[in-house]
């Protein structure tokens, strides 16, 4: 079973999430909106696929990355989030949630063994 397929976003704790956005967008030119910067790419397998990586900064005081106490997470992209989740919790790996649904795309929370919390995401086709 393939399992990841990609990067599907870069997140960090920063002081000031607006801030540090706008410094990005000044100084290195990224397409900035309310939640980051959205990366648009093309499959390799197949160039009529397209795919997208976001970088988002949170506020410091964000819960959203617990029970990780780490500045950062990262989401991958997977093929299918269902029997990953399934392989995953034979292998005894931890998982933070229950798997949700969204229209573009299902997301459950996992951890490594260093406690680091990775967000899984399946993309809506």
């Amino acid at each position: 079973m393939k399992k990841v397929t990609g990067i599907g976003g870069v997140f960090f704790k920063c002081k000031d999430p607006k801030k540090i956005t706008e410094w990005y967008k000044t100084h290195l030119g990224l397409n900035t909106n309310d939640y980051g910067a959205t990366f648009e790419w093309r499959e390799e397998d197949d160039s009529s696929k397209k795919g997208s990586t976001t970088w988002s900064p949170f506020a410091e005081s964000t819960k959203y990355f617990e029970p990780s106490a780490k500045e950062f997470m990262i989401n991958y992209r997977v093929a299918d989030l269902e029997a990953l989740v399934d392989e995953l919790k034979k292998q005894g790996v931890t998982i933070v949630d229950n798997i949700e649904s969204y229209d573009y795309g299902k997301f459950v929370h996992i951890l490594d063994p260093e406690g680091n919390k990775i967000e899984l995401w399946e993309p809506a086709e």
